[in-house]
This record gives structure tokens, C-alpha cells and sequence, in this order.
């Protein structure tokens, strides 16, 4: 897996949360037993990555140490990777990461981008793994007062690229580094739209991107009933699909996702129609304010539920 970052299609991230809590499936895959029966399904449908996790960053979720963090993922990692499955570790804890990448995880998903623990830098740079590095303000609890910016696409592009720089700083090799925007992290669905409407601003800053938009809250509003009832998660993979396919084809490097074999399958349909890029050049015309619709963007911080 060392060339990944480099990997020439689209890489399909599964995610497989082992918390009671996540948002979406909490509790689903809390034993051993299911969370790898899991995870090798997911490998089956096509994922390049299994994206395990055993603390919920969902808005205002509670916090958990790292021995109960640690105690969750290190025995799935270590199955997954037994059976041949490619792992990414979900965590902000160098100690947890360390664990993982010793059980046979080969990538660091980090959505603190290497804040929350000043210790991860040095664990990536001496397992020379990739290292997804996500925009964040701060932890669950306080993200909603953390959702404010001039412009969100050039502070998020701003701050990624204070990141990048610590990381390299640190020893990391360019090549090991992989950006995420953190949609739903200390984020408006505005501000998510914008971001999703303009990533080739991002990806000005010359390191491959993963989106995760999956069943976020965001999407789920723009999908509200008749009554304003957002959609339940269940209810918002096509939507999960759609915005997934528009990110590779505007240049992202890699989607993350829980339904699996939907994105594989309409990822297949665009390489077969050639791969089209779609770009949006900062002097188009914005796409209707970039916010979805204009009932369902409100002012209000979507920290939008990733795990």
C-alpha cells in the first residue's frame, strides 16, 4: 500500500465505525464478530480502504479515552488486516495510531489534521504511512461555536495549508500527506456547499483530497419532507452517491463512504463515459449562493456527522 496516495483511480474509503454513538450506525458493528464481518463485505463491494473507528466525532458527542478507543479498533484492525483487508485508522491519538499501524492498519485518517495530539506527526513519519489530514477547529463539543469564516474556501485552504507545512516540518514526506476539507466539521451547510462547489481551490494546494459528505446532516436537510423533517440518514445514499461522483470528477483523489457498492458502481459509469472532469473556475458565476436551497441552508452550524 505505499504507493496509495498515488493510486490512479479513485480510492473508495468504507466506513466502519465500532462506537456505540456514531450517527449513522452506532452500535451496529460494537462487536469484534460483526465489525469484521463487516469490514470484509465492504472490501468485497469494492472499497480500496476499510476506515475503522472506535470514537464518535458526531456533534456533541461525548469523549472517550484512548485505552477504551484503543481496546475497540485494535482487534478489528488486526482481523481485517489478517484477511488481506487495506485499514485506515479513524483516530486523533498518536497511541491509537501506533497501536493500529502495529496490527496492520496502512493509513492514518486524522480528522484533527494532527491538532488534538502533537505526538501523531512523529507516529506517521516513522511508519512513512499516508496521513489524511482534516480541517478542524476542535472537538465535538465545540464546533458549533467554531463555524466562522470571511471566505470558508480560502480559510479552510488557509488552515490546511498551515497543516501541511507542521506536517512536513515534522518529517512527514509530501507524498505520504492526503487533505480533507472536514465538510459537517465546525460547518455550515452553507458553508458545505461552497466548499463542495469549489474544491479545485483546494486542490490548488497540490496534495490529493478525500471527500466525505457521506449521510451527512447537510444532505439530509437539503432532502427535507414538505414539513422541513430532514431526511433520516437511511434515506440519503443517492444523494451520498451524486455529491461523491461530482467530487472525483472535479479531482478528488478518494470518496468516504458507508454504501459501498452504490459508489463503486456509479464511479464505473463515469470511468466508462471517460472520466469527465468537472472543474468550477473561481470567476464562474456561484452556483445558486452555493448553499443548496435557500430553505434549508439557515444560519445554523451543521456539524454535519462524519462518524
Amino acid at each position: 500500500m505505499t504507493d496509495l496516495v498515488r493510486a490512479p483511480a479513485p480510492v473508495v474509503m468504507g466506513v466502519l465505525n465500532v462506537t456505540p454513538d456514531s450517527f449513522s450506525d452506532g452500535g451496529r458493528y460494537a462487536d469484534v464478530e460483526a465489525a469484521v464481518a463487516h469490514g470484509v463485505r465492504l472490501r468485497a463491494d469494492g472499497a480500496g480502504l476499510v476506515d475503522v473507528g472506535g470514537e464518535s466525532t458526531r456533534p456533541g458527542a461525548d469523549r472517550v479515552d484512548g485505552e477504551t478507543e484503543a481496546a475497540r479498533v485494535v482487534p478489528v484492525v488486526r482481523e481485517l488486516a489478517e484477511a488481506g483487508v487495506p485499514v485506515s485508522i479513524d483516530t486523533t491519538r498518536a497511541r491509537v495510531a501506533e497501536a493500529a499501524l502495529e496490527a496492520g492498519a496502512v493509513v492514518v485518517n486524522d480528522v484533527s489534521g494532527g491538532l488534538a495530539d502533537p505526538d501523531m506527526a512523529r507516529v506517521v513519519r516513522d511508519a512513512g504511512c499516508p496521513w489524511v489530514l482534516m480541517h478542524w477547529r476542535g472537538h465535538s463539543r465545540r464546533m458549533s461555536d467554531l463555524a466562522s469564516y470571511g471566505d470558508v474556501v480560502a480559510d479552510v485552504r488557509a488552515e490546511l495549508g498551515q497543516r501541511i507545512a507542521a506536517a512536513l516540518a515534522a518529517g512527514v514526506a509530501a507524498d505520504r500527506i492526503v487533505i480533507d476539507p472536514g465538510l459537517g466539521f465546525a460547518k455550515t451547510a452553507a458553508h458545505n456547499w461552497q466548499l463542495s462547489a469549489r474544491l479545485s481551490e483546494l486542490l490548488d494546494l497540490g496534495y490529493p483530497l478525500l471527500f466525505a459528505a457521506s449521510r451527512k446532516s447537510y444532505l439530509g436537510r437539503l432532502l427535507a419532507g414538505p414539513d422541513g423533517t430532514p431526511r433520516p440518514t437511511a434515506g440519503r445514499e443517492a444523494a451520498t452517491v451524486a455529491t461523491s461522483l461530482l467530487a472525483v470528477a472535479a479531482g478528488a483523489w478518494g470518496v468516504r463512504v458507508h454504501d459501498v457498492r452504490a459508489t463503486v458502481d456509479a464511479l464505473a459509469v463515469w470511468q466508462a463515459t471517460g472520466r469527465p472532469r468537472l472543474v468550477r473556475s473561481p470567476a464562474d458565476p456561484p452556483l445558486a449562493n452555493a448553499a443548496g436551497p435557500a430553505r434549508l441552508a439557515g444560519r445554523q452550524a451543521d456539524n454535519g456527522v462524519r462518524r
